[in-house]
This record gives structure tokens, sequence and C-alpha cells, in this order.
């Protein structure tokens, strides 16, 4: 095996610097370095480029300029969005709305705040891990304030009827008399899915770059105007007072170089990650028996792909895949090294037993045929390998079918 070749097959943890994105940002490391709060040319030459970002962003969600706010990644964006909406509206109520499914910069968030006196709704999804958008609207009460929910999943890839909750969760608050705040997470959307915020019907969005080809500890918040919102990091007035701190001008340009490009490939993208996904799913289910697809069969990302084997463990099989040259994962790379198993896996009604032994493969612009058949050839190798060993699944003698 050629130890300098990686078959990557891990997108939805993180993504290269775009060499593009790269060169956009290289200039505000050292020759256009001021800061842009200062007040002499140098500064101003980064307070350009921060705006022309923010119009690149804003034109790609289809919002305002002045609703865009830079950040430091998803997690940021996510726990800012909520509280922050949260603390603005306690007046008024307590009780938040998410679901069972989302990424833990949602759920953790919204376990502090039950410290602080919040209630909040961990709504139930079905065993594709799709959110019914009735239980939405039937959750609300009069003291319902924010509804949280992901716009795809980044573990099996499920993607949310988004702008169907939206309609009827306007409907439910018209006929209480106020808005009720709506916000997802569309981390894992970024480059495959439509993130027109009018389209959507949300109020807060959040984004992470190095999901989309560009640098890491740089994210979105998209907060539309008028939506209730107390800033939850506070110092100077920087990004009208929303978030303060020096702006990270290279990885705001980079950030917004980023998602106008991922913006542009989306269609030539997504077809392509289609095309090699289903190549990977008919092949692992044809070879491996005991094997089932988790996600929703067609409303999932393009480029994700999830399965549990009976009889592997998964931390082993990742392992394995390795040693050669295949970097995979067993979902989460935030929540690598829990000891406890996946709570989307059990959200959609696994077996404690079976959520062990999973794999979430996450394809990207430069994955090739060759990286799917080398993988399936892994695969195959080291689960028939740890079944041979427990004697519990035996090596077949033809070419199994697996269930879905």
């Amino acid at each position: 095996m050629d130890e300098a070749r990686l078959v990557y097959l891990d997108h939805a943890a993180t993504t290269p610097v775009c060499s593009t994105v790269l060169e956009a940002m290289m200039p505000f490391f050292q020759k256009s370095f001021g800061n842009p709060s200062s007040l002499y040319p140098l500064a101003a030459d980064s307070r350009r480029a921060i705006e022309n970002a923010r119009s690149q962003v804003a034109e790609v969600l289809n919002c305002r300029s002045s609703e865009v706010v830079f950040n430091s990644g998803g997690t940021e964006s996510d726990n800012s969005a909520i509280r922050g909406v949260a603390q603005a509206l306690r007046a008024r109520g307590n009780h938040i709305i998410t679901s069972s499914i989302e990424h833990y910069a949602v759920l953790n968030v919204c376990h502090s705040l039950e410290k602080d006196g919040f209630n909040v709704t961990y709504l139930p999804v079905d065993g594709f891990g799709l959110i019914n958008p009735s239980d939405v609207s039937r959750a609300v009460t009069e003291r319902t304030i924010l509804v949280s929910i992901m716009y795809a999943n980044n573990e099996i890839g499920t993607v949310e009827r988004i702008k169907e909750v939206s309609m009827l969760l306007r409907e439910r608050a018209d006929y209480l008399g106020y808005a009720i705040p709506f916000h997802t997470d569309a981390v894992q959307a970024a480059g495959f899915l439509d993130l027109d915020v009018q389209e959507l019907g949300v109020d807060l969005l959040s984004l992470s770059a190095h999901k989309f080809y560009g640098p890491k500890g740089c994210g979105v918040l998209y907060i539309r105007t008028g939506t209730p919102y107390e800033p939850t990091q506070f110092g100077g007035s920087q990004e009208q007072g929303r978030r303060a701190g020096t702006e990270n001008t290279a990885g705001i340009v980079g950030t917004a170089t980023a998602l106008h490009l991922a913006a542009e490939q989306r269609q030539s993208v997504s077809e392509h990650c289609l095309r090699l996904r289903d190549t990977l799913i008919q092949g692992i289910l044809a070879r491996l028996h005991g094997t089932k697809l988790n996600g929703h069969p067609t409303l999932r990302l393009p480029n994700n792909a999830h399965f549990v084997f009976e009889g592997v463990d998964g931390e082993a099989l990742i392992m394995g895949l390795a040693l050669r040259g295949i970097a995979a994962s067993t979902g989460s790379a935030c929540s690598a090294g829990s000891l406890g198993p996946s709570h989307v896996l059990e959200a959609i009604g696994l077996d404690r037993e079976l959520t062990w032994g999973n794999l979430r493969l996450s394809l990207g612009r430069d994955s090739s045929s060759e990286d799917v058949h080398q993988l399936l050839d892994a695969v195959e190798q080291l689960v028939h390998g740890q079944r041979a060993e427990e004697n519990d699944f035996p090596v077949p003698t033809g070419s199994p079918l697996a269930s879905c």
C-alpha cells in the first residue's frame, strides 16, 4: 500500500482548506494585518475585507448583510443562538423545544439552561431520524420562546423538513399572538442543501467553515432582523455589539470565500457524491449480511452513508481501516472517546448492543470510485475477520444479501 495516499471518508468531521480559500486568506496574516477597529488605512483594509465577506455570506443566505455575525464556529453559533434568544425572552417564557438527535452543541446548552430554570422538550424521532413537524407545533405552549431543529443530522445524514416545521410553527405562533424564533443548526447542510433563510423560514442559522473547505475556528450565525437576542460574549462593540472580540479577518475572508464556492459548486458536488454514495451503500449491503443502513433512504445528505454491523466492534473497525490508509469514523468527531453509545442511534430505536458496531462514511468533492472500492474491500475483510474471531458470524461461502 502506498503510505502517502490517504483515502479520506470523514468529510462530516472536517474538510481540507481549499487552495482558493487559502490564497484569499494569506494577505491578512501579514500584509493587511491591521485591527479592523483601528482608524488608520491599514485597519480600513481589514474592515473592507470583513464587510465584503459579510456581503458574500448574505448573498448565499439570501439575507441582509447586517444579519450576518461572524464567530468561532458551529458550537459558538449554536450556543449563542439558543442562549442569546433564551435570555432575551426570559421575561416572556422559559420553554424551549428541540429534538433528541441534535448535536451536543445544542443539547448541552439546553441542559445548561435547564439548570437555570428553563424547561426543554426533546422531541422524539422515527426510525429514520425524522421529526414529525406536527409534533413541534403540538409541543408549543404559551411559555415557548424558542425552537431549535437541526437541518441535517451529523451522524446518520437524515435531512429534516425544516420548511414544514417553520410553516406549522408560524401558524401556531400566529394563533398565540406572538412570534416564536426558530433556529436551525445547518453545519452539515452547507455545500449540499439550499441555505436560503427566506425559503427555509428560519430566524437563526448556524454554520461552521471547516465543514465546507474553509478554516477551522470560524463560523457564521444568521440572526433575522427583529429577533430578540442578547449577546453571550462581552467586551468591545464588534459585530454590531452581538459578538465582542477582535475579528479574525483572515478567517472571516476564508469563511466567506469557502461558502461562496460551496454554493456555486453545490449541484455538481452533490451529484458526484450521490453517485459514489449509492455505489458504497449498495456494495456494503450486498457484501455483508447482518448490516443495516441508518438514516432516511432518500431524505439524506448526498455524501452520507451510516451503517451498523451485527457482531462488530466499531472502534476496532475504524482502527483496522486506519491501518489500511482509510479515514472514517463511528459518528460525530465531537463525541469521539465518549463511553456511552450514540444518542442518535438510541433515539432511532437501535438496540444498545448494536449501536457499538457503527460506521459513518462521508464523501467529499475529491472522493473517487477507487476510494469507494478500496473501502468496500477493506470493510468486507475486517467485518468478516471480526465475526470469524467471535464465531458468531462465520464467513459465508456465497455473496450474501444484507437486510436494510
